[in-house]
């Protein structure tokens, strides 16, 4: 899990133009800075996760995460509306997945 965040939070910031799009525009400010905030979030979060000396406070950064950008995921099932099907899918598909997720870290953290 701390791997695939740390890769995450980079990509925010190699390829931000795709998160973005899904940022609520009833956020204030600009789309590109919550980007790149998540960015650190996640990049943190993975990061505090590899080193088992922070990996249960990296586990409940990752909780906080999951449950903050979530909204976003929701976001982008409302903007995705009009797409084609196999993307819809895939945007509601993300939502129950948070589920997992957030298990999982907590299982880390319980764990740790």
């Amino acid at each position: 899990m701390g791997g695939w965040l740390v890769g995450m939070g980079i990509l925010h910031f190699a390829a931000p133009k795709p998160f973005d799009t899904i940022v609520p525009e009833e956020l204030p400010g600009s789309a590109r800075f919550y980007t790149y905030a998540s960015g650190v979030a996640e990049a943190g979060a993975g990061a505090l996760l590899l080193a088992p000396r922070t990996r249960k406070l990296g586990a409940l950064a990752s909780i906080a995460l999951f449950v903050g950008v979530f909204p976003a995921n929701v976001n982008m099932v409302r903007l995705w509306k009009d797409k084609p099907l196999p993307m819809r899918i895939g945007a509601v598909a993300r939502l129950p997945l948070q589920v997992p997720m957030i298990t999982q870290a907590w299982k880390i953290y319980r764990h740790s």
